[in-house]
């Protein structure tokens, strides 16, 4: 590690913690040229993913962008901003264990509608509008049904008997006459 002052590139580390709620650790070194002491942090370097646009522009993945746009299809959904955060975290995570540097809009949009499905249709149905770019209320119907697919061959099979025999009846006394009924 250069040393600010001299240049030097000897130094002795004196103390070492985690930083940055464990992202990071801060290092306190000591100069074995000018004895100066500074600070240093060690922190992982992630490779920047590019995406590649609908117009094949490309660009540095912004986890920001991608957080504004799917608190967007949210709103007024109940769903709690921490929640969110988690869902885009993933997201990045997923983008960094991948081999390929580079990723489409359309794969990102997908890996969005894949973890927003389970958690809300109405943000699904919101964030496809957008990111399908729909045209009209076809497009609509279609990733309804689409979802709705989906859904059912996520969901358990009934247990309960198709007819049922239950009464939805009142059941009536044997008596003839209320009076005869109270006595």
């Amino acid at each position: 590690m250069l040393c600010p002052i001299c240049q030097h590139t000897n130094s002795r580390v004196l103390e070492s913690r985690s930083a940055e709620s464990g992202k990071s650790i801060r290092r306190r070194r000591e100069c074995m040229n000018c004895q100066h002491r500074f600070t240093t942090y060690e922190r992982i370097e992630f490779v920047t993913v590019t995406v590649i646009k609908r117009d094949n522009q490309k660009e540095s993945f912004d986890k920001s962008k991608l957080l504004r746009g799917i608190i967007r299809s949210c709103e007024k959904t109940g769903i709690e901003v921490s929640q969110l955060e988690a869902i885009v975290n993933e997201i990045e995570i997923e983008l960094q264990g991948r081999s390929q540097r580079e990723i489409t809009s359309a794969e990102i949009g997908e890996i969005v509608l894949s973890k927003l499905s389970g958690i809300s249709e109405v943000a699904y149905i919101r964030f496809a509008s957008v990111y399908r770019k729909f045209q009209g209320i076809r497009d609509f119907v279609d990733t309804l049904n689409d979802l709705q697919n989906q859904k059912d061959n996520l969901e358990f099979p009934k247990t309960w008997p198709e007819s049922s025999d239950i009464s939805l009846q009142e059941d009536t006394p044997d008596c003839e006459t209320p009076v005869s009924c109270t006595t």
